[in-house]
């Protein structure tokens, strides 16, 4: 099948036709716009890929120690009806597992040493049913809570800050002073530490104290546990179910979703996500329309050629395909070459980014910053192909002008002193 003669010239253009220093030159600055364009679209790409793996660890980290959805009284205290709020709860077809707990805020104190936590009254029997810090390393210390014993399970960083090991004495100072006639006493309460667990989560891992919900009841001066944690068949559900379950609970109660528990960092992300989409495409902007130059440099290169085509028949609309085609190939390749790049570093960052570190001696997510330790990674099909297609899209675009250039050439001037 014969080829589109403007598709052969075009080829013939991109590849600078004979070596001649001015053909050599004009070849290297296509070079260098294509390969400004792949390293546009590469990095467009790893930062996405980086972005959205942060935001999917820490949520997935975030959502071992949290559940999907939390239930609360609406006026502070316990939960009038725990039986037949768990009832209800357990009967709509989105939850999977839902299990009474108590959350406030504490202070525990290892001789001089005191941390401010939260303090969570859970029970061990159905907590791996809302969460999965049971499958976390250490989460096996969770059973050893029995209620009447006073054990605290902590996170590992909270452990390692006050000093203390399984076995260990606490003493847990509750909020809320006692009255006596010597004034307003602090409630102190002497706990055990049965165990620790680590998340991989600094936030929790650093201030969070579990505690049987019995205890818990006892310690705070509760009739029962203070709201209800649910865990859902599909997380990204969480807000139509939790909308769904308030009405069904009435006033009464009040229904939180992990999207609104963390509401002002995700959307923080999703800022920083498009802010960085922007700033990125403009690099890929900078370096389509370098194409304008090569082009123009082509086009007067090329004059005698394009009224000798001109002459021979060639229409002006042949002509301006030429070089839009030439554009084009420029593009194409750029952007598939940045399409390689992006996705072979971005699946391979776990492995490049370690031996980075090794090799400048840094590290470049500390964990008490960033929450997590590792670079992580997902590239998502809906930010690929929209980088694929505004590079292709500008990289069009930048060929229009030189070949409209092209199409105008009047061939009795540009032959006039050849």
């Amino acid at each position: 099948m014969q080829l589109p003669f403007e598709l052969i010239l075009g080829w013939r253009y991109t590849r600078a036709g004979r070596a001649t220093r001015r053909n050599g030159f004009i070849s290297f600055i296509s070079g260098v716009s294509m390969l400004g364009i792949a390293l546009g679209v590469a990095a467009l790409i790893i930062v996405l890929s980086v972005m959205n793996g942060f935001q999917k660890e820490v949520r997935d980290r975030m959502l071992g120690v949290v559940s999907h959805i939390e239930i609360y009284a609406a006026d502070g205290a316990a939960l009038l009806d725990l039986a037949g709020t768990l009832n209800a709860v357990r009967a709509h077809p989105q939850v999977l597992g839902a299990a009474p707990f108590i959350a406030t805020q504490a202070l525990l104190a290892r001789g001089e040493d005191m941390k401010g936590t939260v303090v969570r009254g859970i029970d061990p029997a159905l907590e791996p049913l809302v969460t999965d810090l049971a499958q976390q390393p250490g989460g096996s210390a969770l059973l050893r809570l029995r209620p009447g014993e006073f054990g605290v399970v902590l996170g590992g960083e909270l452990a390692r800050n006050l000093g203390v090991r399984t076995g260990d004495p606490v003493t847990l100072v509750a909020p809320g002073g006692q009255v006596t006639p010597a004034g307003v006493l602090p409630r102190l309460k002497q706990m055990s530490v049965v165990g620790t667990f680590d998340s991989g989560h600094y936030e929790y891992d650093a201030g969070l104290v579990l505690m049987h919900v019995d205890d818990a009841a006892r310690i705070f001066r509760l009739e029962g546990a203070s709201g209800v944690r649910l865990k859902l068949r599909d997380l990204h559900q969480a807000r139509e179910v939790a909308a769904d379950l308030a009405l069904r609970l009435g006033s009464q109660v009040l229904v939180r979703d992990w999207t609104r528990q963390n509401r002002t960092w995700f959307a923080a992300v999703q800022v920083e996500k498009r802010m960085m989409f922007i700033i990125l495409t403009l690099i890929v902007a900078v370096a389509a329309f370098n194409l304008v130059s090569t082009l123009v440099m082509t086009v007067t290169d090329k004059r005698a050629d394009i009224a000798i085509l001109r002459t021979l028949g060639a229409s002006p609309h042949s002509i301006m395909g030429i070089f839009v085609v030439q554009g084009a190939l420029v593009g194409v390749i750029g952007t598939l070459a940045g399409l390689l790049l992006g996705l072979g570093v971005a699946y391979n960052i776990d492995v490049l980014v370690p031996a980075l570190e090794r090799l400048l001696g840094a590290s470049f997510l500390p964990k008490d910053i960033y929450l997590i330790s590792r670079m992580p990674s997902d590239p998502q099909q809906a930010d690929i192909l929209p980088v694929a297609l505004i590079s292709l899209v500008l990289a069009f675009v930048a060929t229009l002008y030189p070949s409209w250039r092209a199409s105008r050439v009047n061939p009795a001037e540009a032959l006039r002193y050849e």
